[in-house]
């Protein structure tokens, strides 16, 4: 597991950023695609998260979805859930925003998962953080082994990034799969709980690893779905959500047992946290 932010400034103080594009996704979820004003690039990992600030409203922690090997730019999807949320489906390309950040751990996609096969589980706004591992990964294709996604949603209707899902199925070099809970009447995949889709799944040991981002719930199934094909807990690594006001690890909102999730995550090697109770919830 890597963690902190890949360079020393100081992460008190938004940076000044502008909205380029914002446009829905779903009923409850937006895309944004974002530009420091400074025109650096973000300088993130996969599963890094920034602190989003609203002047008058408030900050928020947002996953960024976007690869670090897309420049110029990066790319948030955003559900709208609080005052802050609420605030940013409201930005309009050219509005200003504050970028902190980015924050935490990610996955390790410039070490330990190359040359190995990778499983990506996500469950619905888990897509958002694995979006970016997706997408550096396929951006040095060659670099890893065999690509299987499983996504699933509760409805068709909440699925997310659906043109992008269709050219990751259509590039012939990685397995996409989608499951929904509940279908409509234009829905004619699969209906049933993630685990459904991985059913016969088989891994070889020693060169897979899983990457999982969604509600806690999944992750018992998944895991547990991982185990029995062979997967060892040391190759998986999770993805947590909690609520972070402040990034750094000093206002305690995220912690769990002895560790700081916006600190020490929010990705953590499976194997580094299953015995935390509140992990998992």
């Amino acid at each position: 597991m890597e963690s902190g932010a890949r360079h020393s400034r100081d992460h008190y103080l938004p940076r000044p950023a502008l909205v380029l594009q914002s446009r829905p996704m779903t009923e409850s979820d937006r895309f944004f695609e974002v530009r420091l004003e400074c025109k650096e690039d973000l300088g993130h990992m996969p599963g890094q998260f920034v602190m989003v600030s609203i002047p008058g409203v408030g900050e928020a922690p947002i996953s960024v979805s976007s690869s670090p090997t897309k420049k110029g730019s990066f790319e948030m999807i955003v559900r709208r859930m609080g005052n802050v949320t609420q605030a940013m489906h409201r930005l309009q390309p050219g509005d200003g925003i504050g970028v902190r950040g980015p924050f935490g751990a990610w996955f390790p996609v410039d070490g330990e998962l190359k040359g190995r096969d990778i499983f990506f589980a996500c469950g619905g706004l888990g897509l958002v953080p694995l979006r970016s591992a997706v997408n550096y990964v396929l951006d040095n294709r060659g670099d890893y082994g065999a690509l299987q996604l499983y996504y699933g949603t509760k409805c068709p209707s909440d699925r997310l990034c659906v043109e992008e899902l269709d050219r990751w199925r259509d590039r012939g070099d990685v397995s996409c799969e989608e499951t929904v809970d509940k279908a409509d009447e234009n829905w004619s995949g699969n209906v049933g709980v993630i685990t459904s889709l991985m059913t016969g799944l088989r891994v070889e040991p020693d060169r897979s690893a899983a990457l999982l981002c969604g509600p806690p719930v999944m992750f018992k199934f998944v895991v547990g779905a991982l185990r029995r094909a062979g997967m060892k807990d040391d190759h998986i690594w999770l993805s947590l959500e909690r609520h972070m006001k402040c990034g750094v690890g000093k206002c305690g909102h995220c912690q769990m047992s002895n560790l700081y999730v916006c600190q020490d995550g929010a990705v953590f090697r499976f194997s580094d946290v299953e015995d935390i109770p509140e992990a998992l919830q």
